[in-house]
């Protein structure tokens, strides 16, 4: 893999509800990770031990290749942008250009061109106060000045929370042209498919406090698929990477496989033609790896 972004070493977390790790994790600098799970599953505490509001019990964390044994320094917080789910309340008495400004004196990289467009394209009100912004409103600001700041590192958490579908397309473009810029590393928070789908370079999967992996998006979407076959259940132990199969009649075989590229050389090979075929969609493919069946390629 590529330089890191950040990297997670034996790191755990004692909460009320759930412990959360060992977390070992590595993500590479320049991409877009998307850490999936339910809700109350740690990856808000991730995010939050990456900007030092939780500290880890256990184990380390590195910022670009560099641990540090109390409070990261301020040439470091400067390269990194955080959206919460929650907005804070620290500025809500202030008006969106009153609150940026105040941001900008934080970051050495501002750039007030780019906030500037972000409000104006996102339609954000400028003479309201935040704590009387709606929901959408708010994120919207929160999305303007992170990005204005030009973060090294940028942490979303739900970060299409409250957009209503024209918005969303919006974000979707506007983290797209970040990301062309080749500055940026990206780690989102989401349950959203769709915006994993559209954004996501890596997807890592954290159940109930644990992390079960992380893997590339495409090979992980390309690789899952269920096929039908004109056959009867004495061709299941010649088939590759079953997951679940089923007998549907006495002349049809429905398979699901993690590893479609194998499977459809094994038929080619064995003159078996598919009936039918189609990829499983993300949802589907996450329950699976839920329940065990490790997707090929995890790191």
């Amino acid at each position: 893999m590529e330089l890191s972004a950040v990297r997670f070493r034996n790191v755990k977390k004692h909460r009320k509800r759930l412990d959360v790790g060992p977390i070992h994790l590595n993500i590479p600098e320049g991409y877009i990770v998307a850490l999936v799970g339910q809700n109350g599953s740690g990856k808000s505490t991730l995010l939050n031990m990456l900007i030092q509001t939780i500290y880890p019990d256990e184990g380390s964390i590195e910022w670009f290749g560099q641990s540090f044994e109390q409070e990261i320094p301020m040439s470091l917080r400067q390269q990194i942008a955080y959206v919460p789910e929650l907005p804070s309340t620290e500025e809500y008495f202030l008006t969106p250009d009153e609150a940026a400004a105040f941001r900008a004196h934080w970051y050495p990289n501002w750039d007030a061109e780019r906030y500037e467009e972000m409000m104006q394209r996102f339609e954000v009100p400028r003479d309201s106060k935040l704590r009387k912004m709606s929901k959408g409103e708010r994120r919207k600001y929160e999305i303007a000045v992170s990005l204005a700041a030009r973060p090294r590192l940028l942490l979303l958490d739900e970060p299409s929370s409250g957009f209503d579908p024209f918005s969303w397309k919006k974000l979707i473009g506007e983290l797209r042209e970040v990301m062309k810029e080749g500055q940026t590393t990206i780690i989102m928070a989401t349950h959203i498919v769709d915006e994993i789908k559209r954004l996501a370079d890596y997807v890592v999967l954290i159940h109930r406090g644990q992390m079960l992996g992380m893997v590339e998006k495409d090979s992980l979407i390309d690789s899952w698929k269920e096929i039908w076959l004109n056959a009867d259940s004495s061709v299941i132990e010649e088939l590759p990477d079953v997951l679940q199969w089923d007998q549907e009649t006495p002349s049809t075989v429905r398979v699901i496989t993690s590893d479609a590229q194998r499977m459809e050389q094994v038929m080619k090979d064995s003159g078996w033609i598919p009936l039918k075929m189609r990829s499983l969609e993300l949802d589907e493919i996450l329950e699976l790896w839920i329940e065990g069946h490790m997707p090929n390629g995890v790191y």
